[in-house]
């Protein structure tokens, strides 16, 4: 029985890496103001671009653009998370192991 458990341990531990390589080149996108600020963050929670648009640049507001940044990069995050905990659901069948998820 212990060399099944072994087994099964070993091959869970080589998803995971193979996971983890996967999330590298997986992305999540994000917005605010209505698409007026988009962000784009690997599964791995890189952020890999800001696009702003143009027409939310003003001077005058500045506060305004640093709250859609803000905005749109933390939906980002919330989505790269999910993401990550999909597919470490579907390596552990479910079962919530203290310090994977």
């Amino acid at each position: 029985m212990n060399r099944n458990l072994l087994k099964q341990a070993q091959q869970m531990q080589t998803r995971m890496a193979k996971m983890q390589e996967e999330l590298e080149s997986e992305v999540v996108e994000a917005t605010s103001g209505g698409g007026m600020v988009k962000v784009v963050i690997s599964g791995k929670m890189k952020i890999m671009s800001i696009i702003v648009s143009p027409d939310v640049v003003d001077s005058d507001d500045i506060e305004m653009l640093q709250d859609l940044i803000v905005a749109a990069l933390n939906e980002g995050l919330i989505k790269a998370q999910e993401l990550a905990s999909d597919r470490m659901r579907a390596i552990t069948g479910g079962l919530n192991i203290p310090g994977l998820t």
